[in-house]
């Protein structure tokens, strides 16, 4: 239970009893290494000090571990989960048995890095240089809902070199996130020895630069530790608006003297042997004997976490654009959710929606939702991997964050940024435009031709690729109120609506993800596609009637999920199949396609028409044409295949 930062200083009581429960603390982390034999015993020790005063001042409370006006904590360099679970355990989230079961073995949430299927872990971390941004973005949201919790990130030292941070560090001070308390723990080493032999930094200089209050606190000293973080807490700094980093110097492997300041010790298991001199140097009584007959006889819980679809939002009514209207599915998006913003943003029950763009609100079209929104707009600055984060981080304290920007860099630039996102069940609603050859002039470093492939990389994220802006709003919405990770892909042009031969709009009726909306029909052949294609495919299928031959245009939009019954309706009944799409050949929809009919064993043919090289600067249309993906292309490749039949 909190003791809070109220008092001037710790009590001598409570000094004695940190001092105690730290010596029992270090030995339990360091068992729980050797029991694995493999984990980061110094990076836990030299931390350790400041999460046991953080566990033990801040709004935090072990037996109500998901009380939504809690104080968040992060831990950056996620290795050192051994301390951070052995303070956990202290803290009473969960009995340090229970770590000591599943440490590293398979099936169990007590990771190597730290999860949070484990009580009291806020989010996964373990590649460096993402926790503060994951903070920052637990900040903004706490602002968007009004609430005004801190947020403690702990880091190493060696982390500072990584890139990311100097994005998180610039938003973080340039959005006055004055609750956010970063801390750094500077034993002065990392894998390969000294940090400053590897990347000589001069913290103070660098995150007082970027707008921070700086403090320094002796980081095995707990008076001096309460004094650094009350201050932080309690905004008694040089600049209350802006966060505060703590530089806590420390020592690797702090309390067992054999290890101390020794780099190996980052990452090597200390032996059974050299764990029981531990225990006496730390006065500690020596369990380890029992401790691991009882761990070999563990049965292990098999961590699982369900993901809320639920969303508190009125997605109001579809806009819908009549046929021949000729617009960008970019427009359609930023009605759609200026919509969304006029609806919800004074609506005190409903979830905050939050737009982030990053130096292109223009191009994905988010100026009226900026207008409608309030505070709400954040304008990340051209720093993608921070923006991807703040987006996932957000998400997962019941806001419904729109990240847009160009495929290229929400998607491919950022991929690993979305992982993570994925693994801590984050919604990020990735919505970015100016993906494939449809880019256009830009040329080939901002064609995203990879986004089919990398969506299916990542477990968690749906996949959706609207044909038009009638399929653009209701994808929108559905996204909207899907608390769900998404991407929703699509090109720089504008675009016909997609109608059907009577002339009605085609794509106006309700969206449902994993079905797939044949747009003309047609017996000789099928082709599958998506997005800037679509129209293209049903010019041709338009133009093939009149030949007298019949190729049906299925609209995939829905990537993933996508429809495999359709798929294998095609193959079984038709037949001669076709995948036609602006993106790679080899890794998108005609991968699908193919997959299915290896999968169901079905010997149709298929012809993948799709990108084959990078593409040049241009016309869009000139651009397919160059690739064979003019809708003229694919008639001759439908008559040389229907002749051959």
């Amino acid at each position: 239970m909190s003791t809070g930062f109220d008092a001037p200083e710790l009590s001598s009581e409570l000094l004695q009893q940190l001092t105690e429960r730290r010596a029992q603390a270090a030995a339990n982390a360091l068992t729980l290494v050797t029991l694995a034999n493999s984990g980061h015993p110094g990076g836990s020790l030299s931390t350790l000090d400041a999460l046991m005063l953080i566990y033990q001042c801040a709004n935090l409370d072990g037996k109500n571990p998901t009380d939504p006006l809690r104080d968040r904590v992060v831990i950056s360099h996620g290795h050192i989960s051994p301390g951070v679970y052995a303070t956990l355990a202290d803290a009473g989230y969960f009995s340090i048995d229970d770590a000591f079961d599943g440490f590293r073995r398979c099936g169990s949430a007590f990771g190597g890095h730290i999860e949070k299927e484990v009580p009291g872990v806020e989010w996964n971390t373990g590649n460096l240089g993402q926790g503060l941004s994951a903070g920052a973005g637990f900040a903004i949201a706490a602002r968007a809902k009004g609430q005004d919790f801190h947020v403690f990130v702990g880091m190493g030292d060696g982390e500072q070199q990584k890139g990311q941070l100097s994005e998180a560090r610039r938003f973080a001070a340039h959005f006055n996130l004055s609750n956010l308390i970063a801390f750094i723990d500077v034993n002065g080493l990392q894998i390969g020895g000294k940090t400053s032999d590897i990347q000589d930094q001069n913290h103070a200089a660098v995150w007082e630069a970027d707008g921070w209050n700086v403090l320094e606190a002796d980081g095995h000293d707990f008076a001096d530790l309460y004094r650094a973080f009350r201050a932080a807490v309690r905004k008694e700094t040089k600049n209350p608006d802006a966060p505060t980093v703590l530089l806590l110097q420390t020592t690797m492997g702090k309390g067992v003297s054999f290890i101390e300041d020794l780099a190996k010790y980052h990452g090597q298991a200390l032996s059974v042997e050299q764990l029981r001199d531990a225990y006496k140097e730390l006065s500690v009584e020596d369990r380890y004997d029992a401790i691991l007959e009882r761990r070999q006889n563990a049965t292990l819980p098999t961590p699982h976490f369900e993901r809320d679809r639920n969303v508190v939002l009125d997605l109001g009514e579809p806009i819908t654009y009549d046929a021949g209207k000729v617009t960008d599915c970019r427009s359609a998006y930023g009605d759609a959710l200026e919509d969304l913003a006029k609806r919800n943003v004074d609506n005190p029950d409903a979830w905050p929606i939050l737009g982030i763009s990053c130096d292109l609100e223009g191009s994905v079209k988010m100026q009226g939702f900026r207008k409608v929104s309030g505070n709400r707009f954040i304008e990340a600055g051209i720093a993608e991997h921070n923006a991807a984060v703040i987006a996932g981080a957000a998400s997962t304290l019941n806001t419904v964050p729109f990240f847009s920007t160009f495929g290229m860099f929400a998607i491919v630039e950022a991929y690993n940024q979305q992982r993570l996102n994925d693994q801590n069940a984050a919604a990020p609603r990735v919505v970015v435009t100016h993906c494939g050859l449809d880019v256009g002039e830009d040329g080939p470093t901002h064609q995203c031709i990879d986004y089919v492939s990398i969506a299916h990389n990542i477990f968690g994220f749906e996949l959706y690729a609207p044909a038009d802006a009638n399929e653009t709003d209701r994808i929108v919405r559905y996204v909207a109120g899907n608390h769900y990770p998404s991407m929703v892909t699509m090109g720089r042009s504008k675009l016909p609506t997609i109608s059907t031969r009577d002339g009605k709009p085609a794509l106006a009726g309700e969206f449902v993800p994993g079905k797939w909306q044949t747009l003309r029909d047609g017996d000789d052949a099928v082709v599958f596609a998506f997005g800037t294609m679509v129209y293209r495919a049903v010019e041709a299928s338009d133009a093939l009637n009149e030949e007298g031959i019949g190729l049906r245009v299925v609209n995939a939009s829905s990537l993933k999920p996508f429809d495999r019954e359709a798929i294998i309706d095609a193959a079984r009944f038709v037949g001669t199949l076709f995948t036609y799409e602006d993106h790679n050949v080899h890794t998108g929809l005609g991968s699908l396609v193919a997959g299915v009919l290896g999968d169901e064993g079905i010997g149709a043919k298929l012809t993948r028409m799709g990108v084959s090289q990078y593409g040049t600067s241009g016309k869009p249309d000139d651009l397919f044409a160059a690739q064979g993906l003019a809708p003229e292309d694919l008639v001759k490749a439908v008559k040389r295949a229907v002749e051959n039949d």
